[in-house]
């Protein structure tokens, strides 16, 4: 499924949530069916960071901490307002050793039905302990930057760099 991001043509809507996707959530991976059937949109995107293979076999990525836009919350529908709210991103390339990482706009209609899930399967817990941490970050799509959700972890140590930007089955 792949539609054309065209800005100018979205209708506002709070509900609209968009989440960058490097790895098993992909197009192709095994959970992406089970977890982003119910997209209204999927696009080639990238965004700036580190990508990682863990060990476990699937991906982290690292974000510039000063790219940070918002850190996700409990509250599915406010963190698409949040998000609604921040307007057009700068995508410039962050000081120091960061690539383009490789990945996919998602686009869901109805956050506290699907974001949920994908939380539970990041291992993401706002307030509490976390394996990944959900972050707003300057997603590009086409020649458009825009504001959307990632997973990231701080660089982990038992993790080899992958330098091509993108994350492909082992």
């Amino acid at each position: 499924m792949t539609f054309s991001f065209n800005p100018q043509s979205e209708i506002p809507n709070p509900q609209l949530f968009r989440l960058f996707v490097y790895g098993t959530l992909k197009r192709g991976y095994w959970n992406h069916q089970r977890f982003c059937a119910q997209a209204r949109s999927i696009e080639q995107a990238v965004v700036w960071g580190r990508l990682y293979h863990l060990h476990a076999g699937f991906p982290a990525i690292e974000v510039p901490e000063g790219l940070i836009l918002a850190r996700g919350s409990v509250d599915p529908l406010a963190d698409a307002r949040r998000q609604q709210e921040i307007g057009t991103p700068c995508f410039g390339r962050p000081t120091g050793d960061w690539n383009l990482i490789h990945g996919e706009l998602v686009t869901f209609t109805d956050p506290q039905r699907d974001l949920p899930p994908i939380d539970r399967l990041e291992g993401f817990r706002p307030g509490g302990h976390s394996m990944y941490k959900r972050v707003m970050v300057a997603v590009l799509c086409g020649r458009t930057s825009i504001p959307a959700w990632t997973y990231w972890i701080p660089c982990p140590p038992y993790a080899e760099r992958v330098a091509s930007g993108q994350w492909l089955r082992p």
